[in-house]
């Protein structure tokens, strides 16, 4: 199936003053975040998106608009919009939205986030395996529908928010929720899950550079490496991408 790059959004004034900004409107990026998106576009400008899906929130769509900003025109092909999906929505924290992250600390909920998230539901919110189990269930269907449409080597971006996509991550690694905190994912990230019907691969986690051209879909003819060509894991781990950003032969 497709591989999905999945892109934080940048850096908010709500993020750097420790407000926890939930669903709250027009939160937008600050120029931290407007950098930073700018970074991840450049980085993500070698690889043709069959599709970019965003959370709703302002802050994701604004970076959406700054990754798209990068990509080449496609020829013969409309030029590639975003494609809002409400199951990539920043978590509703209920009553905890809008509050400082330091006040929030004290609260006895707080210890349960850290500790047992699959506990944890926030007041007048929602719980986090609800979170996890919509945002996971959007990513997989849009993997899906990228893979039918596109093809299995197709490349595509999910933009949405820190706890979202640690969920994401969480269960593609086969993580149990409860270790989800071990996962960091800063503003305009990338991380980079590829599913296959055995299993997911996390590819990477939370990077801020690198060279992602060994991404971009080999043509027809060509041989492709294990890992990237079969569900199966490389026994031994593989020969990985070749110089050129290519995979190496099989």
């Amino acid at each position: 199936m497709a591989t999905v790059i999945l892109v934080r959004h940048g850096r908010t004034t709500a993020n750097a003053t420790g407000v926890l900004a939930g669903r709250t409107p027009g939160v937008k990026i600050d120029e931290t975040g407007r950098r930073q998106a700018e970074r991840a576009a450049e980085r993500l400008a070698a690889v043709p998106l069959a599709a970019l899906v965003t959370s709703p929130q302002e802050r994701c769509r604004q970076t959406s608009r700054v990754l798209l900003a990068s990509q080449p025109k496609r020829r013969g092909r409309d030029p590639l919009t975003p494609v809002v999906e409400k199951g990539l929505a920043e978590c509703d924290y209920g009553d905890w939205q809008g509050r400082r992250l330091g006040e929030l600390a004290k609260e006895k909920l707080w210890r349960t986030v850290q500790t047992q998230p699959s506990a944890a539901a926030f007041p007048g919110g929602e719980s986090l395996p609800t979170m996890q189990a919509r945002a996971v269930d959007a990513v997989r269907r849009h993997d899906a529908a990228v893979s039918a449409e596109h093809g299995a080597d197709a490349v595509w971006v999910a933009v949405s928010h820190g706890d979202i996509i640690k969920s994401v991550l969480a269960d593609a690694l086969g993580m149990h929720l409860d270790l989800f905190q071990r996962i960091n994912v800063d503003p305009a990230s990338l991380s980079i899950v590829r599913y296959t019907e055995q299993r997911p691969y996390v590819l990477a986690s939370n990077t801020h550079a690198g060279d992602l051209a060994w991404l971009v879909p080999q043509k027809k003819g060509r041989r492709r490496s294990t890992a990237r060509g079969s569900a199966d894991a490389a026994v031994g781990g593989g020969a990985g991408p070749g110089e050129s950003g290519e995979p190496a032969p099989a």
